[in-house]
């Protein structure tokens, strides 16, 4: 089934979109960036991109990082972090249902999913 995908812009690049709140979400449950990487199937250099372009993409950092030590490293969602993950799901929920009716009359235009 089709569905919208809504995505915030900051200039040319997205500050947030559905990947990256997934991968707010996934560091939020895990601590720790690269075990985020790894549930999601992305490398560790991937994640950590799309954290900087968040970071920098907002008026402070949504991840801050632990440094390594005999505690080991980390990395945990900043209140701003959490606030903006709860705004843009909600906007994303607001969004589908707006568009549902649209959405329904889109998707007899589409393709079967496979079909050549």
């Amino acid at each position: 089934m089709a569905k919208p995908r809504l995505r915030i812009l900051m200039g040319s690049e997205i500050a947030i979109g559905p990947g990256k709140a997934d991968l707010l979400e996934a560091i939020a449950g895990s601590g720790s960036i690269s075990a985020a990487a790894r549930q999601m199937g992305m490398s560790y250099r991937r994640a950590w991109t799309l954290v900087e372009v968040m970071n920098r993409s907002f008026r402070g950092p949504l991840v801050d990082t632990l440094t390594g030590g005999t505690g080991g490293g980390g990395a945990r969602v900043t209140e701003l972090g959490a606030d903006v993950l709860a705004r843009y799901r909600a906007m994303e929920t607001r969004a589908a249902v707006a568009v549902a009716p649209e959405m329904r009359a889109f998707a007899r235009l589409l393709a079967s999913p496979g079909k050549p």
